[in-house]
């Protein structure tokens, strides 16, 4: 489905502000993970790629975290060739939509990124959907670059399910990464050039209002 769709009814729309509820407020209080790489000892470059339903807010609310350098929205989970977004949005190519995040592992490490996706990016429980986005292409995925990023992912789920933070198991799938296609260029920086669109006001600014509150520490102006 895609994300313009819903806006060419009130009647949907309406329904859409329903659905929506669990994600504007679904800010929740987690643990810092058990498991996490230590802050390196001196300035550098590494890279997280994850998926959490539309990219155009997951990649809005990592460009407000402390230790970000950059961010991208794409494709991972499919043929390289594949990675068009109207190809992506018929749910048969295998992708999801995903970002690529840079950060200086100095400054943030990559469990902190993860709590900052299971907390305020999206719903981990929610399985091949997001709001009023469905399909496996909004799946909820973690695509690890190393065996040190797949054991810090696998632990931090294993340890925010045993402790039941969430109402439901969390849906996040755990996979290797085999590539990552960047998006059109009208994806990127989607919602800093339409911050008034419906849809951006709806489901994407509330996360960004809900990392500065919840996680202020790792918040930061743009």
């Amino acid at each position: 489905m895609y994300k313009y769709f819903w806006l060419s009814s009130v009647l949907f729309v309406v329904a859409t502000l329903v659905a929506c509820g669990a994600i504007t407020a679904s800010a929740t209080a987690i643990p810092d993970p058990a498991l996490d790489a230590p802050l390196a000892s001196s300035k550098g470059e590494q890279s997280a790629v994850l998926a959490g339903g539309c990219f155009w807010g997951v990649e809005a609310v990592f460009e407000h975290v402390k230790g970000v350098t950059d961010v991208r929205s794409g494709y991972s989970g499919g043929p390289p060739a594949m990675a068009q977004y109207g190809k992506v949005g018929t749910g048969e190519t295998g992708h999801a939509e995903s970002v690529r995040i840079t950060f200086d592992p100095s400054q943030i490490s990559y469990g902190q990124l993860l709590k900052v996706f299971f907390s305020v990016a999206h719903d981990p429980t929610e399985l091949n959907r997001q709001g009023p986005d469905r399909g496996t292409q909004y799946r909820s995925a973690i695509f690890y670059a190393n065996e040190e990023q797949r054991r810090i992912a696998q632990a931090y789920i294993d340890q925010l399910n045993m402790a039941k933070v969430f109402s439901r198991p969390i849906a996040t799938q755990v996979t290797a990464l085999q590539s990552f296609n960047e998006a059109e260029a009208y994806h990127q920086d989607y919602l800093a050039h339409h911050p008034d669109e419906p849809y951006i006001v709806i489901n994407d600014q509330p996360k960004i209002e809900n990392l500065r509150k919840e996680l202020p520490n790792l918040y930061k102006a743009k």
